[in-house]
């Protein structure tokens, strides 16, 4: 069942050799939520819109989610679909809806395991292939609009981040319910993160079916369990994940595509991430670089992250501080790293301000090669380099 669609070829795979281990001229960067309301130009194409239905809109969503890669043409390496982690709950039968200044909201969540609802979520037959379609629509219109620029990130929530919404009915800041379910009923949370795994794996298979390049999973709220907790409850059911997704999509005679995974706030099970079979590990700014680096070197995984988004707030030279950081923690980026924040951009970010976070990514990555690389080794790396941005400002 491969895909069948024909896309134009890729003109920049920096990001995709860096997922790989690939050595490489200078780290890929993008940001998580980087097409969002911090833009103007967010706002104007989605109007007085609903938020979900923008993201049931291909065409709506395709415009939201290359609008950060024109702004920064040149400067980030990557796009990541519009769409949201809650349309699998949606899938799953429950209602959910987008409030303004309050963010997702289930007007009717999962109260316990005797809730005539929790019943009907776990016997419900869910096609994600169908339900589900206008993401794909979304993702194979966003690839022929790329155009070949950059790759395409696909993505879904974690089985645990999930159930915390479908129980809590939002977002909580001491998530009762969760810990409720999981203390009392830990059997039935079980079988619920369980089918919720199935489906991720469904769904994210599906996307690369439609064009994501590489997936995510965002598992939002794993710091808010134990280690041991997450060792119960979150873990197993990201390690589902990667190790049926390349199971599936070789049944599906798709493409096995780089697996991402960031568990934010579950600094404490950074070695255990490491060694599941995900190519990438999601680091937020709890981690140092350069301790977290190490770990990561050595079980051959690539990080991806890991600037706190506040600093995006603090001014150029806050941010170069940062940058500067990071370079040097992550080896300087000629392998193993993708330069990110630690979590999603926030709201009135100045979008210059991200701007200039992306050409301090570039001109510092630069700089530390040069210290580190003999003079004529240096020059046709920075050669390479020049090529490449010219490759894709020409396309402007």
């Amino acid at each position: 069942m491969a895909t069948n669609h024909a896309f134009p070829p890729l003109k920049n795979d920096l990001l995709l050799r860096t997922a790989r281990g690939e050595k490489v001229s200078r780290p890929p960067c993008w940001v998580m939520r980087q097409a969002g309301r911090y833009l103007p130009e967010y706002h104007e194409a989605k109007g007085t819109k609903d938020f979900f239905e923008c993201c049931r809109s291909p065409e709506i969503a395709s415009t939201l989610t290359l609008q950060p890669i024109e702004r920064f043409a040149g400067l980030i390496d990557a796009a990541i679909i519009f769409s949201d982690i809650l349309v699998i709950p949606q899938a799953m039968g429950m209602e959910v809806v987008m409030v303004d200044g309050k963010g997702p909201h289930f007007p009717d969540p999962l109260g316990s395991p005797e809730d005539k609802q929790y019943g009907e979520v776990m016997e419900r037959e869910v096609d994600v292939k169908e339900s589900l379609d206008y993401v794909y629509k979304a993702i194979t219109l966003t690839r022929q609009k790329l155009e070949g620029r950059v790759p395409l990130y696909g993505f879904c929530g974690a089985p645990f981040t999930l159930m915390c919404y479908m129980v809590e009915g939002g977002g909580s800041k001491i998530f009762r319910q969760t810990k409720t379910w999981i203390f009392r009923y830990p059997e039935e949370t079980k079988r619920l993160l369980q089918k919720i795994a199935e489906l991720c794996v469904e769904y994210s298979a599906h996307q690369v079916l439609a064009g994501a390049q590489i997936v995510q999973v965002f598992d939002s709220w794993a710091g808010e369990l134990s280690p041991t907790s997450f060792r119960t409850f979150a873990l197993p059911y990201l390690e589902y994940i990667c190790n049926n997704l390349p199971k599936r999509l070789k049944e599906l005679d798709a493409e096995v595509v780089p697996m991402v995974v960031f568990a934010k706030g579950a600094w404490y099970a950074l070695e255990e991430l490491c060694q599941t079979k995900y190519d990438v590990v999601g680091l937020d700014w709890l981690h140092e670089p350069k301790e977290a680096y190490a770990v990561a070197q050595k079980h051959g995984k690539v990080v991806q992250g890991n600037a706190d988004p506040g600093v995006l707030y603090g001014g150029h030279e806050a941010i170069t501080k940062v940058v500067e950081e990071m370079v040097s923690g992550f080896g300087g980026g000629k392998q193993g790293w993708i330069a990110n924040l630690g979590h999603g951009i926030t709201p009135f970010v100045k979008p210059d301000d991200l701007k200039f976070f992306f050409e301090e990514i570039h001109r510092l990555s630069d700089l530390h090669q040069e210290q580190a690389m003999p003079t004529k080794a240096y020059l046709a790396a920075a050669e390479e380099r020049m090529h490449q941005r010219n490759i894709l400002q020409s396309d402007w």
